[in-house]
């Protein structure tokens, strides 16, 4: 049996954690950049020290690596304050980031991570979580939905942010699941 452990993380931890996100993301997401792209993305826009460090240090924002046997494979980031547009923050909670390593895939680490936020949501007092995910993810999608979480919008990320993203991978969806 795989010994899973998440561990909260504090800023001394953002370069192991920039690594870790920056290697992951590339196994994942790479065939949805143009050239240049997913450089951009992983090294100026998402995952640069300098901007995980200020998240960490930020207290809305809860980051955790996940690790099966000791070694880390994945890691979460919860905004413990949000809402869907329109809503009240005190409400929700979101989960902006659940990403697992594809050696860590189909090992019921996303189960025990959407576990895991789930709690933390109640432990919070929020009414519910929600998530954005790519809608061409059917894999997520499906993952998604048998957690619990049913679509309650979409939208389209900005050409004037993501312009070196593939336009057919634009599309979003926002999930929301009651606690």
């Amino acid at each position: 049996m795989e010994l899973i452990e998440i561990k909260k993380i504090d800023s001394r931890s953002a370069e192991a954690l920039s690594s870790l996100a920056k290697s992951i993301y590339v196994h994942h997401y790479a065939h949805l950049w143009l050239v240049g792209g997913m450089d951009w993305y992983i090294n100026e826009f998402a995952y640069p020290v300098s901007k995980i460090k200020s998240e960490i240090e930020d207290e809305n924002c809860l980051h955790y690596i996940a690790y099966i046997n000791n070694k880390p494979v994945g890691y979460l980031k919860i905004n413990i304050d949000a809402a869907i547009e329109g809503g009240d923050k005190k409400e929700g909670i979101e989960l902006e980031r659940i990403y697992i390593d594809t050696k860590a895939v189909n090992k019921g680490l996303g189960t025990y991570l959407m576990n895991f936020v789930f709690d933390i949501a109640k432990s919070y007092q929020k009414r519910y979580i929600f998530l954005k995910a790519m809608d061409t993810a059917q894999l997520a999608m499906q993952f998604y939905a048998k957690m619990g979480y049913e679509l309650v919008g979409s939208f389209r990320l900005s050409d004037a942010t993501f312009h070196l993203m593939k336009q057919e991978y634009r599309g979003m969806y926002i999930l929301k699941k009651p606690i």
